[in-house]
């Protein structure tokens, strides 16, 4: 049985603004698939941040600050119970489906801290994992292709029709996951890949992408910050330099590795093909002597 037909935790935060380290988070949604019936089961929650929501973050998923006073929770007592199913899943080799999964975890990683909490790092004793992202598998898949690669975007490039307006994060959460869905049916060979090597996969193409783009907007004269080439937490939580080059090391060794015995098998196969050619002229040349 593949990664695929096991279960599936997508996550989604809708938030007050764009910067991990210091916006807040408002609503947060979790739903379990199982990846062979398709079954799901959703959970969601709407926080009380403690601080005004900008009116061009209410214009996206629709919650102002008002209406979060009025009806959110705490915001130990959501991000606790996030957290929980999130490390939990995780600890049980269950991904985390996410996209652009590096802002949420990231996000989720700085309000844990805040609020005294212990972080999804701290809960697991190591960086989260496994998770799986279908902007970054996108990237990878499909590098050259024009245009946007927002959840909207891929939803229509993919054929995925959402089961309400995007931005709400329990119906971004349901595309992302048939998004993923999606993408293994044009790409079957996703699901032949061990989840562990599909994590390590994510990391080495994040960082592939990090740097072209970075370079890209260097080439271009664009002044602004460049891209974090670490995936799927950055900022204070980002996987170290020396992990991620490690990572990109074992995984060009295994493609030189590869391609070595991609070249002996070539070569094996014309030795044997020479010497059966060789066999069937001796015996020819006997038979007409």
């Amino acid at each position: 049985m593949t990664w695929t037909s096991g279960r599936l935790l997508g996550f989604d935060t809708e938030t007050t603004g764009v910067d991990t380290s210091r916006d807040r988070i408002v609503t947060a949604a979790l739903v379990m698939r199982d990846g062979l019936t398709g079954l799901s089961r959703t959970r969601t929650w709407l926080i009380d941040p403690g601080v005004e929501i900008p009116e061009g973050a209410s214009a996206i998923h629709g919650i102002t600050t008002e209406y979060a006073r009025a009806h959110g929770r705490p915001p130990t007592e959501v991000l606790e119970e996030v957290a929980t199913a999130i490390a939990g899943a995780m600890a049980d080799g269950v991904p985390v489906v996410a996209f652009n999964a590096a802002f949420d975890l990231t996000i989720l990683e700085y309000e844990l801290a805040r609020h005294g909490l212990p972080t999804v790092t701290d809960r697991l004793g190591r960086a989260p994992g496994p998770a799986v992202d279908p902007l970054v598998l996108d990237r990878a898949l499909d590098r050259y292709r024009p245009g946007k690669r927002t959840l909207g975007a891929l939803s229509e490039h993919y054929r995925v029709v959402a089961s309400g307006d995007l931005h709400a994060a329990d119906v971004d959460v349901e595309a992302t996951l048939d998004v993923l869905r999606a993408m293994i049916a044009r790409f079957p060979e996703l699901a032949q890949v061990p989840l562990s090597s599909m994590h390590e996969r994510q990391i080495r193409a994040h960082f592939a992408w990090a740097r072209s783009f970075n370079e890209w907007l260097q080439a271009n004269g664009y002044e602004r910050p460049p891209a974090d080439g670490s995936w799927p937490t950055q900022g204070e939580y980002a996987l170290d330099e020396a992990t991620i080059a490690d990572i990109v090391a074992r995984a060009r060794a295994a493609a030189i590795a590869h391609r070595v015995d991609q070249a002996a098998g070539t070569q094996a196969a014309g030795v044997a093909g020479a010497q059966t050619a060789g066999a069937r002229e001796s015996s020819a040349a006997r038979a007409a002597g």
